[in-house]
């Protein structure tokens, strides 16, 4: 297969929302490195899926908490797929106990919350730079969140994290013009969280003007958008909410 094909590196890859990007890069013609933390397992499996749709896929293992792990995602992705094109931040950490929250405010939570969140993307970007400029077409997305327009008070240091990673996203795009563009995706309800009941899926759903939850693949469609179809596009931030965010 040539080497000659462009390349995403797509963090968080292997589950929901970065599995579904993965594959939809994949159908518009990437080769991909699929990072993950613990999902070993499903990454093989997207690997497999990858390689079945005709495109080269290579397993990248790093603790985003862990800044040590930063470069090394960049240089093995560039070192096994010989370039690298587009950077995909959708790694993100999230809680849904009460840890997050000012009662129960705890340094070492908000601490690796911002380090996955925003740090380790910003430094990504970072490492990834000069690989991305060469390409000619390099882009990067930010996952980014709608909740931060109205946060929520018990999610702290996600909001706290979102919030600068939208700032930053124009402020790179800025750094980094005219030779890669950089934008966001803004997510509202892509895939719910294990612990919500039912009725609160429901609570969630009735405030959606379109009156259904997202999916990943509605998320995975714009980030494809901004990658392939929008070249005089950067600094912008994508709402994929179903309207949520102007209801």
């Amino acid at each position: 297969m040539s080497v000659s094909n462009p390349v995403a590196l797509v963090t968080g890859g292997a589950k929901r929302v970065g599995r579904a990007i993965s594959l939809e890069l994949a159908r518009a013609g990437y080769d991909i490195a699929v990072h993950f933390r613990e999902s070993r397992p499903e990454a093989e499996s997207l690997a497999e899926e990858l390689s079945l749709l005709g495109r080269r896929a290579e397993i990248i293992h790093g603790e985003l908490a862990d800044p040590t792990a930063w470069p090394v995602v960049i240089s093995e992705t560039v070192n096994r797929l010989g370039r690298l094109d587009v950077l995909i931040n959708n790694a993100s950490q999230f809680s849904t106990d009460s840890s997050d929250t000012l009662e129960r405010f705890d340094l070492a939570t908000w601490e690796r919350m911002l380090r996955v969140n925003l740090t380790a993307p910003v430094a990504l970007c970072h490492y990834a730079a000069r690989h991305l400029a060469k390409s000619g077409t390099g882009c990067i997305v930010n996952l980014c969140d709608i909740s931060i327009a109205h946060p929520w008070p018990d999610h702290l240091a996600y909001e706290a994290s979102k919030a600068a990673l939208a700032t930053i996203t124009k402020a790179l795009a800025r750094a980094l013009a005219p030779s890669v563009r950089v934008n966001g995706v803004a997510p509202g309800i892509a895939v719910f969280p294990e612990s919500y009941s039912e009725s609160f899926r429901e609570s969630l759903i009735r405030r959606v003007p379109l009156g259904r939850a997202g999916t990943p693949e509605d998320v995975a469609g714009a980030v494809r958008f901004l990658v392939e179809s929008a070249p005089y596009i950067t600094g912008e931030i994508i709402a994929v909410d179903g309207g949520r965010s102007v209801a």
